[in-house]
């Protein structure tokens, strides 16, 4: 959902960082020493311009296309990127354009020349303007306009300055703001402060999983086999016994933001209220997308410890 204007300018989450990494960082990225050949043109926006690759870079973001953003990163950037969980892939996309959903980008003219993307989603858009480049040698700094389309009075912009160098002959993002986008270094601090409300997610995830299963209970007089039978129904046809309709295709398959999913029926039967069950919830990458292991009991009791990967049990510390 696009965020409020008052909100707006909280979203560009990269910007958190900037305290944590110094300038000096710049020196770490290994970049190719010629010069552009066409230093006039880069400021215009023209096809192999600092401009044109930025504005590419934002609508694939906007697009959340992780092959056509990647193409925009430097070779040690990318590979760091093709490594990433697909959630923190997705994450570094969002914090680009300020949206939380897959968007539609287009071009918006501008009678000066500067390239304006916007990022449509159902809830609203966001305008990002590319400003005038700054070129010394390899380098190119590009301010950048961020603000909700919706904002008419410009409370809700936000500036920042973009980097990129120039690599094999390409334009490829390189800093935003005194943030340099080094993603071997940043990598762990993201996978850092995303854990946090990973394993939060995962409860939650957790809870709505038992709510489905006990919805199902009262509706069918007997426990589902699967998280599968909990799912949407095929468009047009009515829940049923197969397809609930209580939880969200993706949690039905039992994997989502990060952790994994189990639900086993304890006993013989799943028949009636005695029936009873266990939830189960691990981090699909150990220490990156979460350490915590989460388990419901057959009692309804929810626990979590840090089992290095391994699913919990109902002597691990209580869950609030």
């Amino acid at each position: 959902m696009l965020s409020t204007q008052k909100e707006f300018p909280k979203r560009f989450r990269l910007l958190i960082l900037l305290a944590s990494f110094p300038a000096q960082l710049l020196l770490a990225q290994e970049f190719s020493s010629r010069p552009p050949a066409n230093a006039s043109s880069a400021a215009a926006g023209a096809p192999g311009s600092p401009a044109a690759a930025l504005r590419d870079a934002i609508s694939a973001a906007c697009s959340q296309s992780e092959q056509a953003f990647a193409s925009f990163l430097t070779a040690r950037n990318a590979d760091s990127f093709a490594h990433l969980t697909p959630s923190a892939r997705v994450a570094l996309m969002k914090r680009f354009v300020l949206l939380n959903q897959p968007g539609k980008p287009s071009l918006l003219p501008n009678p000066s020349g500067r390239p304006t993307v916007r990022c449509q989603i159902p809830a609203g858009a966001a305008e990002l303007q590319i400003g005038g480049a700054e070129i010394a040698d390899n380098l190119a700094f590009l301010p950048v306009e961020v603000r909700n389309a919706a904002d008419t009075d410009g409370n809700s912009t936000v500036r920042v300055k973009m980097g990129l160098v120039r690599e094999n002959d390409n334009w490829k993002l390189l800093s935003v703001g005194l943030l340099l986008l080094d993603l071997p270094a940043l990598a762990f601090e993201w996978d850092a402060a995303e854990m946090d409300s990973t394993e939060r997610a995962a409860v939650d995830a957790v809870k709505k999983i038992a709510e489905g299963v006990e919805t199902y209970r009262h509706t069918y007089a007997r426990l589902p086999d699967s998280l599968a039978k909990l799912a949407p129904p095929k468009i047009g046809a009515a829940a049923n016994p197969d397809a609930a309709g209580l939880l969200d295709a993706e949690l039905a398959s039992g994997v989502r933001n990060g952790y994994r999913f189990r639900y086993v029926i304890s006993g013989a039967s799943a028949l009636g209220a005695p029936a009873k069950y266990e939830i189960a919830a691990t981090p699909e990458i150990y220490g990156r997308t979460g350490r915590r292991s989460f388990f419901r009991d057959l009692s309804g009791g929810l626990h979590g410890a840090d089992r290095q990967g391994a699913v919990g049990s109902e002597v691990d510390a209580p869950v609030e």
